[in-house]
């Protein structure tokens, strides 16, 4: 038995603080004040102090996607590349590192900033004998070289997708920019190569090791792929995978509602504390083209993409025994997804369906209450108010609001916390700080009344996220029978540093 002593928030309603935990076997089997440790089965335990240190439960990513993100450190960042030399030889590098995928792949390209303007022509400079693909920062679109729109039938004459955009020229040629779900299957067919299990085993290994350094210990994997479903279970299986992961079933080709082939497969919930099914993963508008209803200084305006077939495919997952997590980003995708729950509520009444809205970006009043009246989870991540905030920060609406943190919480919607790694970085520290300061890198303020203090972006990192993906009865929360996943930080408050992670009592990262 091991006895971690110290200053200890449980996140638990009835005893929210302790100061010591006793661990045996991966599990904890008593929470309390020091007279623990006279127990009898205390006498002889290994005594962890952990000083000035604040306690809290294993963080919870409730917005991961861990395993894309695992690849994309194989992926060239052209983040930084400024004019199409340096990106030509960025795109070099990459074929040369990897000359057996059927693409060259690279990231971090910024479409609506510094890459404004970049077309199939500056991909096809690089003169290389294969199709390209460079993925926006976003994962919601990207640019495809001249080859690559030949692989994938794209042409003068194709349509545009349900929800989506083929960009094109003055001229109506495409030019290589693929919105929302025009890049859904470039981006599936371009991981061929990169995802052959053993390797693809390793970087999600590894990738998962750095996210326990910042005190992660479990993951729901948001928009999980039938390839990436399998090979979590094979690594908890063999006990190889760093982290808990809770999949969220979605086809390969991002951004699609069309789930018919896995309504057959495990439903939500099956699996175990290190490996389970969570909600089915489904779209109501995109992520640049942020679907809006909203009036600035009395001017009403409408953009962006509604996907018609959300209520259709959620309606039908919800009938094979899904719960459903709907990406709602701007207020008019906010809709849609409430409009669809209500529609599955009245469908299954008596039910448990834990709505999950995923990310809630542009919101209003009325909407907060319909979600709390719904039950639903909002999934919400605070580090987005960097570069939301830095591009939006002047658009002020009349009636909607930015990242509404607390305009939910304080209409009774449970927030869970998230990152949408790789889309933004997934140190949950950090982005408490943004939840807390609202407040963008370059000094920038972000409707700082929708701030929520640090304690409770502690508890939407724990317990909230624990709620959203149906595993609150094993973690989450310091109590008797959780999985020993601590966090050892070194203050409560903003500018705190992961110190240590344990996993199942154990040490698995030190600062």
């Amino acid at each position: 038995m091991r006895a971690f002593t110290g200053r200890i928030l449980t996140m638990e309603i009835g005893m929210p603080t302790a100061e010591v935990v006793l661990v045996d076997a991966g599990r904890i089997v008593a929470v309390g004040d020091p007279t623990l440790l006279d127990r009898p089965d205390a006498i002889g335990a290994e005594v962890v102090d952990l000083g000035t240190g604040v306690v809290v439960p294993g963080f919870i990513d409730a917005h991961n996607h861990l395993s894309v993100s695992a690849l994309h450190p194989h992926w060239v960042d052209v983040r930084a590349c400024r004019g199409r030399d340096e990106l030509v030889a960025a795109l070099r590098a990459q074929a040369a590192a990897w000359p057996d995928a059927e693409w060259v792949r690279a990231q971090g390209l910024d479409l609506m900033g510094p890459h404004q303007g970049t077309t199939r022509h500056d991909l096809d400079a690089a003169g290389l004998d294969r199709p390209v693909i460079v993925a926006d920062y976003t994962l919601h679109q990207c640019v495809v070289s001249s080859a690559g729109l030949d692989a994938l039938g794209v042409g003068r004459d194709t349509p545009d997708p349900l929800a989506g955009e083929i960009a094109r020229d003055a001229h109506g040629e495409p030019t290589g920019v693929l919105v929302e779900q025009a890049w859904s299957v470039a981006h599936a067919r371009s991981l061929a190569g990169f995802t052959d299990p053993d390797r693809w085993a390793v970087h999600v290994a590894d990738r998962a090791r750095a996210l326990l350094a910042e005190g992660i210990t479990s993951v729901h994997d948001a928009a999980c792929s039938p390839e990436a479903e399998a090979l979590y279970a094979a690594m908890a299986r063999a006990g190889t995978l760093p982290v808990d992961v809770v999949a969220m079933p979605h086809p390969a080709a991002l951004l699609l509602n069309e789930h018919t082939a896995r309504l057959s497969g495990p439903p939500t919930g099956e699996g175990d504390e290190r490996f389970r099914i969570g909600a089915m993963k489904l779209f109501a508008d995109g992520g640049v083209a942020v679907a809006l209803d909203a009036s600035v200084g009395g001017q009403r305006f409408q953009v962006g993409y509604l996907f018609g077939d959300l209520e259709e495919h959620a309606v039908r997952a919800a009938d094979h025994g899904f719960r459903v997590a709907i990406h709602a980003m701007g207020n008019r995708g906010v809709q849609a997804m409430i409009d669809t729950a209500t529609v599955i509520a009245r469908r299954h009444p008596g039910t448990d369906h834990r709505f999950r809205v995923e990310h809630a970006g542009v919101t209003a009043p009325d909407q907060w209450q319909a979600l709390a009246d719904l039950g639903a989870v909002a999934v919400v991540q605070p580090g987005f108010v960097d570069h939301v905030g830095e591009n939006a920060h002047r658009l002020r609406f009349d009636d909607h609001h930015w990242l509404a943190f607390a305009g939910l919480a304080e209409a009774g919607v449970r927030l869970a916390g998230s990152s949408d790694d790789p889309c933004a970085p997934s140190a949950p520290v950090w982005g408490a700080d943004l939840g807390v300061l609202r407040r963008t890198h370059s000094g920038k303020d972000f409707e700082p009344e929708q701030s929520v203090p640090f304690t409770d972006w502690l508890a939407a990192y724990t317990i909230g996220a624990a709620v959203a993906g149906g595993q609150e009865d094993e973690r989450g929360s310091l109590c008797p029978g959780k999985v020993a996943d601590l966090v050892v930080l070194d203050r409560a408050d903003t500018g705190a540093r992961v110190l240590r992670t344990y996993r199942r009592g154990e040490l698995v990262a030190s600062a």
